[in-house]
Order: C-alpha cells, then sequence, then structure tokens
C-alpha cells in the first residue's frame, strides 16, 4: 500500500502526486551518516578497551625493574616485562615503547630511592576503514616503584 500525499492548489481537478522513492533517497542520506556513527562506536570501544588492558603494565614493569642490580639491567627487565604483560592482556600494539627513569641506582643503599617507568602502545585504528578517522591512538601508563633499600650493589 503506498502513501499518497495530495497537493493543495487552486485549481480544481488537478492530479494527486504520490511520494514513491522518498524512502530511497531519505536511506541514501542516512545510511553514510549511521555507518560512520556506527564506526566511531567501534573506535571508541577499542580505546577503551585498550586504556583498560594497558592500565597497570607500568606498574608491573617497575616493580620487576626496582629488583633488577644496575641501571642497565633494570631497563632489560622493564622493556621485557611490559612487553610480556602487555602480550598476556592480548593488547596488540604497533608500536610500543618502555621509558625508564633510573637516575635513582646512583643512590646510596638505604637511602630511599625510586624508579619510574612509562609505557607507551601505539594502537592501529586504521582496519576499521572509514576516511578521515585517525589510524592509530597512543595509550600511555606510567608507575613508580621504590628501590630496595637493603639492595647490594656488588
Amino acid at each position: 500500500m503506498s502513501r499518497r500525499t495530495r497537493l493543495v492548489s487552486s485549481r480544481p481537478g488537478r492530479r494527486c502526486r504520490d511520494d514513491r522513492g522518498s524512502e530511497s533517497v531519505e536511506l541514501a542520506i542516512l545510511l553514510p551518516v549511521g555507518v560512520l556513527i556506527l564506526a566511531m562506536l567501534v573506535i571508541g570501544a577499542r580505546i577503551a578497551l585498550a586504556g583498560d588492558r594497558i592500565s597497570g603494565v607500568a606498574g608491573i614493569a617497575a616493580r620487576d625493574a626496582s629488583l633488577a642490580r644496575s641501571a642497565a639491567a633494570a631497563q632489560q627487565i622493564a622493556t621485557a616485562s611490559a612487553t610480556n604483560a602487555l602480550a598476556d592482556r592480548n593488547l596488540h600494539c604497533a608500536d610500543v615503547q618502555v621509558s625508564v627513569d633510573t637516575s635513582a641506582f646512583g643512590s646510596a643503599p638505604g637511602a630511599p630511592a625510586a624508579v619510574t617507568v612509562t609505557v607507551a602502545c601505539t594502537v592501529d585504528l586504521s582496519d576499521i576503514g572509514v576516511a578521515g578517522l585517525p589510524g592509530s591512538r597512543t595509550l600511555r601508563d606510567s608507575a613508580t616503584s621504590p628501590l630496595d633499600p637493603a639492595r647490594d650493589l656488588s
């Protein structure tokens, strides 16, 4: 059953005009908007999920680095620990950067000192395939862990 619209006219006997095909035009206009909204929801969900998964990775890396005997070992341990934690959480990063502040390793044993680790993970969004949207998003997590005051530097 088709919908018909009557035109108001001053001339009697004018024929009615139907609006067949207007639904197709409306769909053609609204479909790209709907696809864009859906893509934005997917991107937002992916960023939120990745942000949730990266949370705590720097804490794990900082805790492991604080047990190291030297600054060089702390850097290696923190990088390996962060990479493993990201893999365990099934977070696929296009680029992982681990920055370790090891300046406190120069302090004397017994003095309060801490190691700080910052993990940056670049999440790839280009596979969603909507033109004009960003291709990636970098998420960061940072944590500080105290060095063992009874550590042996030998």
